[in-house]
């Protein structure tokens, strides 16, 4: 386990993990389609959520990309992921993607978890500066940065772009290990 609050526990990926990785990106297709459609594709079902955790294991362990699981400690319930990825070692940095299941949106769990993790990363990865990328009008994304420590920075024009829509800005928020 890598952190542990309120009713909730953060792990690595593990190999049990691919029924409820694709019970939560059905449950939350709505929520994935538009900023996670690779991660939705690959858990649309069971045969493809086991393959996606079996990739993910693996790059855990190579250090290409780190997936973690939020989930009730009592209920064993998956209600986010949390990825670091845009792994870049020579210059220490990654960047947090999230996603929480619409059953636990709006009480500041992706905040508190995302805390956690910036210290397990800071103290355990060997990063030292961590992004999130986020859409200005996704105001709760938004605010998980800021409650989590990260400072904005500026706005990334056309940085990405959803399926079927026009190129969107995002905005970059920042958090480092020791202020620059």
């Amino acid at each position: 386990m890598i952190a542990q609050f309120d009713g909730f526990e953060i792990n690595a990926i593990h190999e049990g993990d691919a029924w409820k990785i694709c019970d939560f990106a059905i449950a939350n297709t709505d929520r994935l389609k538009r900023y996670f459609p690779k991660t939705l594709e690959q858990n649309l079902n069971p045969t493809l959520s086991q393959i996606y955790v079996e990739k993910n294991v693996k790059a855990f362990y190579e250090k290409t990309q780190f997936v973690f699981t939020l989930k009730q400690t009592v209920t064993r319930k998956l209600a986010a992921l949390i990825i670091i990825k845009e792994l870049d070692w020579n210059i220490k940095q990654g960047e947090f993607a999230y996603a929480i299941d619409y059953n636990f949106k709006g009480q500041g769990l992706m905040s508190k978890a995302i805390g956690k993790l910036s210290t397990y990363t800071f103290e355990n990865l060997g990063l030292e500066r961590l992004q999130i990328i986020v859409n200005k009008d996704n105001i709760p994304s938004s605010n998980v940065a800021t409650n989590s420590g990260f400072k904005w920075q500026k706005t990334l024009k056309n940085e990405f772009t959803p399926n079927g829509e026009a190129p969107l800005d995002m905005e970059l928020y920042e958090l480092f290990k020791s202020e620059p």
